[in-house]
């Protein structure tokens, strides 16, 4: 069995698993069903301090991003897409699978979001129904400020997608105070639930936008609308995977009773990053770091394929490569959820020192070691 230390999904709890082979109902019919469903969703409008709605959807993640732009968008409107990072590039397919006109503000991948430089940009032009933007973009790691960029956008009248599967619950995030009008999350990074659900918190303005169309919404199941009034009317527009939400209730609990879980997310990650740059490699950010995966540029003359492979099947720890632009060129370490703890990490460390060691490439100090004197 391998150590999965990728950048999601993540190590589930075992209260998590045992939860998801409990004994389960019709969630259709028993209206039991609808009461706990609720309950997590008021549960996870707790966690993240939202007056909004929240829902449960049964896909991955990639559900709620494309399900944002499914519920709000219309044939020809303008989307600000902040792309700096892959994830944030990627939000364009869906706009323009919706019908929009997917608007780029590109700027450099290696770095947090300029809101200044933002804020010039809308005062130039702010003409959009809504915007686009990414917490933590995996890929790279970077972390954006989705407060400051919220409330901007609310500032010129813009509504806010903000895709956080990465980010939330390992760092600190309050949708009230953020003004965003729809929050995307997933099991499966640092809630450390298996893969499969899709988080979501809808604002009252996002709900009146969705429901204030002109033209239907052209989904079924992206369709954010259909969820509005299950429990008023004990419905759900599909059966719901009710032993993916049992454990995901189980998480959820993991998650509100660690009252440290930002301090250790932050604890763990700086130290990574220090133990991995005092041993002479690289980090593919030159600022912006999110607390929940640490990306490290390939060093000249090694492969990405090496080096997951001799960990991998070596040393059974598993981390993940990239893709898109960032193929072959990066390694990534996701230390969320129930993988940001020092056991794990010094683990993953220490089959890094040894990986490198077979490959030739010195490195200036033992990375495990570094990290434990850290922690």
């Amino acid at each position: 069995m391998y150590k999965i230390m990728t950048a999601g999904p993540t190590q589930v709890r075992e209260n998590v698993r045992m939860a998801r082979s409990l004994e389960t109902t019709n969630p259709d019919l028993d209206l039991e069903f609808y009461e706990f469903y609720k309950r997590v969703c008021d549960d996870l409008n707790e966690l993240l301090y939202s007056s909004g709605r929240a829902y449960i959807l049964g896909g991955e993640g990639i559900l709620g991003l494309e399900a944002a732009c499914a519920s709000l968008t219309e044939p020809g409107d303008r989307v600000l897409v902040v792309d700096n990072g892959i994830f944030g590039k990627g939000f364009a397919d869906f706009v323009t699978l919706y019908g929009g006109k997917a608007v780029m503000y590109t700027c450099d991948y290696k770095r947090p979001v300029d809101v200044q430089a933002l804020r010039d940009y809308l005062e130039k032009d702010a003409d959009f129904k809504y915007a686009t933007v990414v917490h933590c973009d995996t890929p790279s790691g970077v972390l954006n400020d989705v407060k400051a960029i919220c409330n901007l956008l609310a500032e010129f009248g813009i509504l806010s997608a903000v895709d956080s599967v990465a980010g939330m619950f390992g760092e600190y995030l309050n949708v009230d105070e953020s003004k965003i009008d729809i929050l995307c999350g997933g099991s499966q990074k640092a809630l450390s639930a298996p893969p499969g659900l899709t988080l979501l918190w809808v604002s009252d303005k996002a709900m009146e936008s969705m429901e204030s169309r002109k033209t239907p919404i052209a989904s079924f199941y992206a369709n954010i609308l259909t969820f509005k009034n299950y429990y008023r009317d004990k419905w759900f527009p599909y059966t719901m995977p009710i032993s993916d939400i049992k454990g995901l209730a189980a998480a959820v609990d993991n998650v509100k009773a660690d009252k440290d879980i930002f301090l250790r997310h932050e604890k763990i990650a700086s130290a990574t990053r220090t133990a991995i740059t005092e041993a002479g490699l690289k980090l593919y950010l030159d600022e912006g770091f999110s607390n929940t995966v640490t990306v490290v540029e390939v060093p000249e003359n090694l492969k990405d394929e090496q080096i997951l492979s001799i960990m991998q099947n070596k040393y059974q720890v598993m981390i993940s490569g990239c893709f898109d632009v960032l193929a072959g060129k990066v390694i990534r370490i996701g230390h969320m959820g129930e993988n940001a703890n020092v056991s794990d990490m010094a683990e993953t460390l220490g089959a890094m020192d040894q990986t490198f060691k077979e490959l030739g490439y010195p490195l200036k100090c033992s990375m495990k070691d570094r990290f434990l004197q850290l922690v």
